[in-house]
């Protein structure tokens, strides 16, 4: 079949990449404008672009789909069967969905209906869910409400950071949308959502990444782990701002002030909390790499200091 692709961020490549390497025809690439980065904010290509360029594919960076009339002329002249969209970043009119013969397909990193929305693999790890995955879906006019074509399951642990579970969804999803373009058209059974199940997963602010010692630890540990790799958990110590990469929660009580610091070793910096310790194993201090607690631990005395 001949497909479109749309996407833009890393979470993209592997689809990206697993249907070029399919039986199917990648005819053109759909992806967001450069955006200004780094110190010098120079315009950078996303990584969606870059990869397709690679790949020697036509690309489109249309501002918005929206009342483009261009843009959707550009869509019908590469005659697409599909269009698979991952993490584009674009809302998709009426207009693009009906395009494609066989619709538009999105790869969403959670299962649906849970977690519908912007973050979903960062919201799962916070809520303490003990699994999610990624669905195949059939895209319609709202927002990640379309008909379940396939479901991959993945589970989560105490130590899953988000940056960890991005890059497992983000394979999962490759496979299972090549396995998705390989059946249609009539080798797929559509399961609608339950509405009444969904759940939102709100973009995430950096605002929310500072921690609250009156949490309970579990809770903490969540959020580090769900903040890992951005926008990184953190808390003031001494007037510094310390940045947590990962971290466990345990059982124990104490009766020093939430925010104190009551050991410190190769195991890592236990942290009393509201309800339990939480064990920060990997950590960056002020002007430093990330390193281990272990290695942080080394030379400082850490026992009784406070974080705000």
């Amino acid at each position: 079949m001949r497909i479109v692709f749309a996407g833009t961020p890393e979470f993209a490549l592997p689809t990206l990449q697993a249907i070029a390497e399919s039986d199917h025809e990648l005819v053109g690439v759909f992806t967001q404008p450069d955006r200004p980065a780094g110190r010098g904010r120079k315009l950078k290509p996303s990584p969606v672009k870059a990869a397709a360029l690679e790949l020697g594919l036509p690309v489109f960076q249309p501002e918005k789909l929206k009342r483009n009339t261009e843009a959707r002329d550009q869509l019908a002249a590469l005659a697409p069967d599909v269009m698979v969209v991952v993490a584009y970043g674009l809302i998709l009119p009426k207009a693009v969905l009906d395009l494609p013969i066989y619709g538009c397909l999105n790869v969403h990193a959670s299962l649906l209906p849970r977690w519908r929305g912007a973050a979903p693999i960062a919201r799962a790890i916070e809520a303490g869910d003990a699994e999610t995955g990624v669905t195949i879906m059939q895209m319609d006019a709202g927002l990640d409400t379309g008909d379940m074509l396939a479901v991959r399951r993945t589970p989560i642990d105490e130590t899953t950071t988000a940056g960890a579970l991005h890059d497992v969804l983000a394979a999962e999803g490759g496979t299972a949308l090549v396995e998705v373009l390989d059946s249609l058209p009539d080798g797929l059974a559509p399961e609608a959502q339950d509405d009444a199940q969904a759940s939102y997963a709100a973009m995430l602010d950096k605002a929310e990444a500072a921690v609250d010692w009156s949490q309970p630890a579990v809770c903490i540990a969540r959020l580090i782990r769900a903040f890992s790799p951005w926008p990184v958990a953190h808390a003031d110590l001494d007037g510094d701002r310390v940045r947590f990469w990962q971290a466990v929660c345990r059982d124990g009580a104490t009766d020093v002030a939430a925010g104190t610091v009551i050991a410190a070793g190769r195991e890592g910096i236990d942290i009393a909390t509201r309800d339990g310790i939480l064990r920060v194993t990997e950590l960056q201090l002020p002007g430093k790499r990330r390193m281990s607690a272990a290695d942080a631990a080394n030379g400082r005395d850490w026992i009784g200091t406070r974080f705000g």
